[in-house]
């Protein structure tokens, strides 16, 4: 895999070629809407709109799931072109205004000061931010009015070791100190893995609480036995060549998302604003999943997380869905956060309960929005759940039939992923590339079992009469392989088979 540190001039004349694209691919969505006007259908003339002037949208750049309803719904000026200018709206001279942090707590402050009124936030902050906006007179409530990714199982979340350790599970860091920062959904994800595995935080380890950049660096010193992070970091940090995934959040179950949080009192006075911004984050999601190559190169560019790891959660067969829903897996994600907050005595209120949550929620901008686009939420949902790798393998021509096992190249500087139906598939493309002197900056194969997307170098294989498959997990790789009568073997090996 190459860094793309080492191949600066190249990525850069890829980056370039984008600004007007990006443009091209908004334009040919195919969500319709009709603008601004028609969101403002119910609002009458007479009205005071002054409140809804000044929009302040707080988001999180470096975190993935919030890329496409932040970053490209800001940079491409969605949300602009949709704002309502009828009605009572009319004449209105808005004032938008965005800002990016690297956790959901500081966005969570200003929409208590009124001045965020529409957040973006993972799961535990969510729920935090929904619980302190009803504190005191509860003049600050929020509502969570939609999803931007998630996943129903917990992928995303992830513990990471030192690129050169020798642990390989979780019970492998017995005795060691895990980091994780403190309060995130990273952090529900480690207590319940490591609590799963046998290992008591107050004795069988040291657990301490640590920053994603932090954490980066205690790992690259060799001062910490493991981290564990949120997105994109369980990803990022093997990217980038100084660790190794040993534990993904998919294997606890739980699901996991980031989403959409409003005050209330500002989606009340401004109803056709707020579906405004939810019309415009459907469609990112679509201008997103037209042209996931492209989409991913330019969030690198405003985010400086590399494109091959934001194409890793959110491109075709990717670990997070691109999905807005608020259906029961979200609700569960929510509970589950609440839940384990007041596990760790983070929730000072005793009487609230995690199935409280229910009634914080509201999905009518939601649907108003997809009806502007002429669509429905349950459209959505299902063009999520069926983004995946699909289409004639580009190596053979063959099929590709089980996504599961499919592969992915993608070649420094080229602006299209090459897609192949099996691992062994995928060697032979790439032997051809690298005789060629082209060098991928990313090689994707999936977990035979859940479809996870993994870094292909550091999977596990095994190789059954020449049938090879893919995990990310050697416990995983060794059952099969037992059942199978094949043998485990590494990237150099299969690539060996080329």
């Amino acid at each position: 895999m190459k860094s793309k540190f080492s191949s600066v001039s190249t990525r850069n004349s890829f980056l370039t070629r984008l600004g007007g694209l990006a443009t091209a691919t908004l334009i040919g969505s195919t969500l319709v809407g009709c603008g601004g006007s028609k969101t403002a259908s119910t609002a009458t003339s007479d009205e005071d709109a002054s409140m809804c002037a000044n929009v302040h949208i707080g988001t999180q750049d470096q975190v993935i799931n919030t890329a496409v309803g932040g970053a490209v719904v800001r940079e491409l000026k969605i949300f602009e072109k949709n704002l309502p200018k009828d009605g009572k709206y009319k004449g209105l001279n808005y004032n938008i205004e965005w800002s990016s942090y690297t956790s959901g707590p500081p966005i969570t402050n200003k929409m208590m000061a009124n001045q965020i009124q529409i957040g973006l936030m993972g799961d535990f902050p969510a729920v935090i931010n929904l619980i302190k906006g009803r504190e005191g007179s509860g003049e600050t409530k929020t509502v969570f009015i939609g999803t931007l990714a998630y996943s129903p199982n917990g992928a995303g979340n992830a513990v990471v070791v030192p690129i050169d350790s020798k642990a390989t599970s979780l019970a492998d860091l017995k005795g060691g100190t895990v980091s994780v920062p403190f309060g995130s959904a990273a952090h529900g994800m480690v207590l319940k893995a490591l609590s799963d595995a046998g290992l008591d935080t107050e004795k069988d380890l040291n657990l301490i609480s640590q920053a994603p950049e932090v954490g980066g660096s205690s790992l690259q010193k060799n001062q910490i036995a493991a981290h564990a992070d949120f997105v994109p970091f369980g990803e990022l940090f093997p990217y980038r060549g100084f660790a190794k995934k040993i534990f993904d959040g998919a294997q606890t179950g739980v699901p996991t998302l980031h989403g959409i949080t409003v005050r209330e009192d500002f989606a009340k006075a401004c109803p056709e604003v707020v579906t405004a911004f939810m019309q415009s984050v459907l469609e990112a999601n679509a201008t997103f999943t037209e042209s996931p190559e492209l989409i991913s190169a330019k969030i690198e560019e405003w985010s400086g997380i590399d494109k091959e790891v934001v194409y890793m959660f959110l491109g075709l067969s990717g670990n997070q869905y691109l999905s807005p829903e608020i259906e029961e897996v979200q609700l569960q994600a929510l509970e589950n956060s609440i839940a384990t907050l007041m596990s760790l005595g983070k929730i000072e209120n005793k009487s609230i309960k995690p199935s409280d949550v229910r009634g914080w929620v509201d999905g009518s901008f939601l649907e108003k929005a997809a009806s502007n686009l002429n669509t429905t939420v349950s459209a959505q949902i299902k063009k999520g759940k069926e983004y995946l790798i699909t289409g004639k393998d580009a190596f053979d021509g063959s099929e590709i039939k089980n996504p599961k096992n499919a592969g992915q190249i993608w070649i420094e500087g080229e602006d299209q992923i090459q897609n192949y139906s099996s691992p062994v598939s995928l060697v032979k493309a790439l032997k051809g590339f690298e005789s060629g002197s082209k060098e991928p900056s990313a090689i994707f194969v999936h977990d035979m079992n859940k479809g996870w997307k993994l870094f292909a170098a550091t999977a596990y294989y095994v190789n059954t009469n020449g049938d090879v498959t893919a995990f990310l997990l050697k416990a995983d790789a060794d059952a099969y392989a037992a059942k199978s009568g094949g043998k485990v073997i590494t990237f150099d090996k299969l690539k060996a088979m080329a």
